[in-house]
């Protein structure tokens, strides 16, 4: 059902508001895994919040961790360990946008990361840059390494203020797509994300056809 994973070059590069978008654009289900820290108002809350379409369906996290950290030390706290064999797919007829707890490299455990969960998968991804000095090297990096793993990279989304050579430079260097970009403002309304969703429409529907 052209499954995605959205995943970002680093922590708080606007992953969750992406998938907000996409999850919008699609009419998707939403999945994130492994939530940690701000159990309160997940980011499964957040999405569910600024979505306006009523086919989505939002799959419970498998693991909710209490500390606001990388998930290899916030289960500590929880006292269970995050297991790559219990994260599997949830079963829907829909398309599924899966969001990742941090960047590919995160550790989900002592001796797993992200992109090992990724490789399990097999899934698509959907890559957010967000324009900051070193962004160029961490997206390059972030491209490689799906890369060099073998998994498919749909494009890019750029996220934040606009720095065209930047992001010309990253689109030239990778041969990647690029997707389109969100200028992501303060505070994030439901209207903010419909727009987006409806520029984005078309080329997300291509990328899957």
């Amino acid at each position: 059902m052209n499954n995605i994973v959205i995943a970002g070059i680093g922590t708080g590069v606007g992953k969750t508001v992406v998938a907000a978008i996409v999850t919008e654009a699609l009419e998707a289900d939403y999945w994130k895994p492994v939530q940690a820290g701000n159990l309160d108002y997940t980011d499964t809350d957040f999405v569910k919040d600024h979505i306006s379409n009523t086919r989505s369906f939002f799959h419970p996290e498998t693991y909710r961790l209490i500390q606001p950290m990388s998930p290899h030390v916030a289960v500590k706290t929880d006292g269970v360990e995050i297991e790559l064999n219990k994260l599997s797919l949830p079963e829907t007829s829909n398309r599924l946008i899966i969001e990742l707890a941090g960047g590919l490299m995160v550790p989900l455990n002592k001796r797993q990361l992200n992109i090992d969960l990724l490789e399990q998968w097999n899934l698509p991804v959907i890559l957010v840059s967000q324009n900051y000095l070193g962004s160029i090297n961490h997206t390059l990096l972030s491209v490689e390494i799906l890369r060099s793993c073998e998994i498919h990279l749909h494009g890019i989304i750029f996220n934040g203020e606009g720095q065209e050579a930047t992001e010309k430079f990253i689109i030239d260097y990778t041969g990647t797509k690029r997707i389109g970009r969100v200028n992501l403002q303060k505070k994030v309304t439901k209207r903010m994300v419909r727009r987006y969703a409806g520029e984005l429409k078309e080329k997300l529907n291509e990328l899957l056809a």
